[in-house]
């Protein structure tokens, strides 16, 4: 039975990574590897039981014989419970992120990156929108940032071939951003979430090797621009739901929103209490004041037809169902006890962090940075040395995959839902983006090891 769980998960690797000329999709791979993996799991669980908990069942049944209802119920609720517990604490996160952006957006707090930006000038606008996604997806989520930051882009530039360099620039910016925040990025929060990492620390460690994985190929990809671009500017921006808050009440919502974002981390270490209470914490706060600020247009029932959060509702629900997935099914392999075995492997003839992570990501490239980055979690537990709190060990994987998942458009959400909107091809993003991104990566990657030898201090 382990040997068909492992064979799904390798089946499931293949057809996330051939996603895009399969059609199908990433979340429903994750959803269907989740769930038929714990079936197959819990259908031989007797043995399964025997060889990872044997103490724990024994002191479960507390005397009881040991049946086939009982074994069931003790995966239950010992076993897979806790699986579901860690895979709902980010989508709940995740959630109540994506919830407090399209509040804001529909308020119309973003207008004020379309009024940064306006400007034909190739450099500015560049700079200025993938500086605007940088910021943003480090403090939101980096999906849905990239998602609106696309829109947003696709409305000024006319030409095709502009859009797809500053839209594979935008996608870059929010991984990059997203990247050295425990808040910006699935692996992060679950990096947090699991005390391997301290959110300062961590932090201040993959800032500058993220900057630099984002800024190198930017100034590439400027080169390929021409220095005026074709746009065209709405004569006045849409504000989400057509709430007419005048310019105080949406900085107002923004601080309340970003502000209250940054502050999780400090909650988080008051109260040892999951990040996600603070986002929804967040999240109430800026539902109040939303209906405060809007009540007069909402009792009146004059509320548009919402354009943008169409988009980013699209993305949320399948990024949502891609990560449960992907951690239940991470989750029932873990339990079969392969992961140890490939961490035993791994130490006996690599045993280098550095050259797995290069591994890590190439990998997420061709599959998905999320998919690889949790795979190599799950190898190991909290321990010592480079596996410690704040270790080497899981800075690494979050940079290498969140970084290595834009070498290629295929291994992130973000990077697919540029080729849906823009019709990239592959072979082009090969040719055009590859390169440069790999570069900014290798160099964001030694400036790691750089910061990791020089001045690691668990």
């Amino acid at each position: 039975m382990t040997l068909i769980i492992v064979t799904m998960l390798i089946l499931a690797y293949v057809l996330i990574a051939t996603g895009h000329l399969t059609g199908v999709n990433k979340a429903a791979i994750a959803m269907f590897l989740g769930t038929v993996g714990w079936v197959v799991y819990v259908s031989w669980g007797a043995d399964f039981v025997a060889d990872q908990h044997p103490e724990e069942y024994r002191e479960w049944l507390n005397g009881a014989l040991p049946t086939s209802e009982a074994v069931k119920l003790f995966i239950y609720n010992k076993v897979f419970l806790n699986y579901v517990g860690r895979a709902a604490a980010i989508v709940m996160f995740l959630l109540a992120t994506m919830s407090i952006v399209e509040i804001l957006n529909n308020n119309g707090c973003f207008d004020f990156i379309s009024e940064w930006i306006r400007t034909r000038n190739s450099k500015r606008l560049l700079w200025s929108i993938t500086l605007a996604t940088f910021i943003l997806s480090a403090n939101l989520d980096n999906l849905t940032t990239a998602t609106m930051m696309l829109v947003i882009m696709h409305n000024i530039l006319q030409n095709s071939r502009q859009r797809m360099l500053v839209g594979s620039a935008i996608v870059l910016a929010a991984n990059s951003g997203g990247s050295f925040t425990v808040i910006g990025d699935p692996t992060g929060l679950i990096l947090w979430g699991d005390g391997a990492v301290t959110a300062s620390r961590f932090s201040a460690y993959l800032l500058i090797p993220a900057l630099l994985a984002w800024v190198i190929p930017t100034i590439l990809i400027n080169r390929q621009l021409p220095d005026r671009l074709d746009t065209a500017w709405n004569p006045s921006p849409y504000r989400g739901d057509d709430t007419r808050l005048n310019r105080w009440q949406r900085v107002v919502m923004l601080v309340v929103g970003i502000g209250g974002l940054w502050f999780i981390p400090t909650f988080h270490n008051i109260t040892k209490l999951a990040p996600f209470l603070g986002a929804l914490c967040v999240l109430s706060v800026l539902w109040v004041v939303n209906e405060a600020f809007n009540r007069k247009l909402m009792n009146a029932d004059q509320m548009a037809q919402r354009r943008i959060p169409r988009a980013l509702q699209y993305g949320a629900i399948q990024q949502m169902l891609f990560v449960m997935g992907i951690m239940l099914g991470m989750g029932v392999v873990t339990e079969t006890g392969v992961w140890s075995d490939v961490a035993v492997w791994f130490d006996t003839y690599i045993h280098d962090i550095w050259l797995m992570g290069i591994g890590a990501g190439l990998l997420s490239a061709i599959v998905d940075s999320f998919t690889i980055a949790i795979s190599n979690i799950s190898l190991y537990t909290l321990g010592g040395g480079e596996l410690a709190t704040n270790g080497a060990y899981w800075s690494v994987i979050a940079y290498t995959t969140a970084i290595g998942g834009c070498l290629l458009s295929i291994g992130s959400i973000s990077g697919l839902a540029l080729m849906k909107m823009e019709h990239v091809k592959l072979g082009w993003y090969v040719k055009h983006m590859t390169p440069k991104i790999l570069l900014g990566w290798i160099i964001g990657y030694i400036v790691l090891w750089l910061e990791m030898n020089m001045f690691y201090v668990i």
